[in-house]
């Protein structure tokens, strides 16, 4: 794997700048585009599986974080208040406080349960200069986060489905988890204090790992402060090991912040809280990316999908026909005519679909495809083409092209 930062930049999928400051790093346009198509990814996926999209502030009030337990656990990674208005605002560490404020804005019953609430939405935490890296690790943090409001008797069935969705989404980006961790509370006052309850989450989380037929280590001092999780583990170019997707019991919160539902029974019950993280940090994941593919991103991902090569300039008008008409279904394609076709073909090697247009095929209406891993199909319509890369990258998959077809020596090189 090469190391994202360097090539992040190489590609101009990135940069930083001393003006924003460390931590900060800005998306360039190639990088825009990998980042809004995993993001249009995950939302697609969410709301095929239940979810409803919402909108948060990324500021609160302290009292906030105090009643959710955050400034008492969780405050050297917060940045400090803000003075407005004889209010003390902060940066959100987290986006759970404020979607279980969403969650108690009206009542609910047991009727409505599971409620699951998303957001791609923005964070803040105040990380030591040393820790920070590339996309790696920043503090202004872009999350794929969502919370499911549950009886208990549904808990394990949503935690299980959260992990189905993170593994469905790693095969769609062509990456693997390095191990999946069982994180439990350690020592010390970092931890709510109330054994019961992280005795019955672990249980649970332990459950669907098993039924999951997962591998696991159970690693102590890696909960969040307010309950047990299972993480996700990736392992980046130069070994470091971090957490990519999450998913968490949480019998505290709710209760802290006064979450109700009306059961069959007619009485008032707390609901519990899912929280769960499918791609996790937008920055880390796309990092991983870079470094898993060395940016040779699937053809969904790829900031440039496919290029078109006239042969000559006789066929410009063509090629740019073809590029039009692939751009119609939401492809990102362009012509290129500048170079040798030989010279074209180098500058575009990370591109999925490369089409070439010569003076056989423009005047039969057709095209030859390469694709990016060398492989050579036979010229056929473009109509044909155009339809076919159509449906390839709307499978949102890693495969270029069907395994059992029928490639052919290179017409052009």
């Amino acid at each position: 794997m090469a190391d994202h930062r360097r090539l992040g930049r190489e590609l101009e999928l990135f940069d930083t700048d001393p003006l924003l400051g460390a931590g900060l790093p800005y998306w360039l346009l190639d990088g825009a585009v990998v980042r809004h198509a995993l993001e249009e990814y995950i939302r697609a996926a969410e709301v095929r599986a239940g979810y409803r999209h919402v909108y948060s502030p990324v500021l609160g009030k302290r009292e906030l974080y105090e009643i959710s337990g955050h400034w008492a656990h969780y405050r050297e990674d917060m940045y400090p208040p803000m003075d407005v208005g004889g209010e003390e605002l902060v940066l959100r560490p987290s986006l759970c406080p404020h979607h279980a404020l969403i969650y108690r804005s009206r009542a609910h019953s047991y009727r409505e349960l599971p409620l699951r609430i998303a957001e791609l939405g923005g964070m803040y935490r105040a990380e030591l200069s040393g820790a920070l890296g590339g996309l790696a690790r920043v503090r202004a943090i872009q999350l794929n986060d969502a919370h499911i409001f549950c009886t208990f008797e549904q808990v394990e069935e949503e935690a299980r489905a959260a992990l189905d969705m993170i593994r469905a989404a790693y095969a769609a980006l062509g990456i693997e988890a390095a191990r999946y961790r069982l994180s439990l509370p350690g020592d010390g006052g970092k931890y709510v204090a109330a054994p019961e309850m992280w005795h019955r989450a672990a249980e649970l989380l332990r459950v669907v790992l098993e039924a999951s037929e997962l591998p696991y280590e159970a690693v102590a001092g890696e909960a969040a402060f307010y309950g047990p999780k299972i993480d996700v583990q990736i392992v980046d170019a130069g070994g470091r090991e971090s957490t990519l997707s999450t998913v968490q019991i949480d019998f505290h919160q709710p209760a802290r912040l006064g979450l109700e539902y009306i059961g069959a029974d007619g009485a008032r019950h707390w609901p519990v809280m899912v929280h769960r993280s499918v791609l996790g940090s937008v920055e880390r994941a796309v990092a991983h990316l870079i470094e898993v593919h060395g940016g040779a991103f699937p053809a969904w991902l790829a900031p440039v999908q496919a290029v078109v090569f006239p042969v000559s300039e006789a066929e410009s008008a063509a090629a740019a026909d073809v590029a039009h008409r692939l751009a119609g279904l939401g492809i990102r394609a362009e012509p290129t005519v500048d170079g040798s076709l030989g010279a074209r073909i180098r500058a575009a090697r990370l591109v999925p679909y490369q089409i070439v247009i010569g003076p056989r095929e423009a005047a039969a209406g057709e095209a030859s495809l390469r694709l990016r891993d060398g492989r050579r199909v036979h010229p056929q319509p473009v109509d044909n083409l155009v339809t076919r890369l159509g449906v390839l990258i709307g499978r949102r998959g890693v495969d270029l092209w069907d395994a059992d077809e029928t490639v052919v020596p290179p017409r052009y090189t």
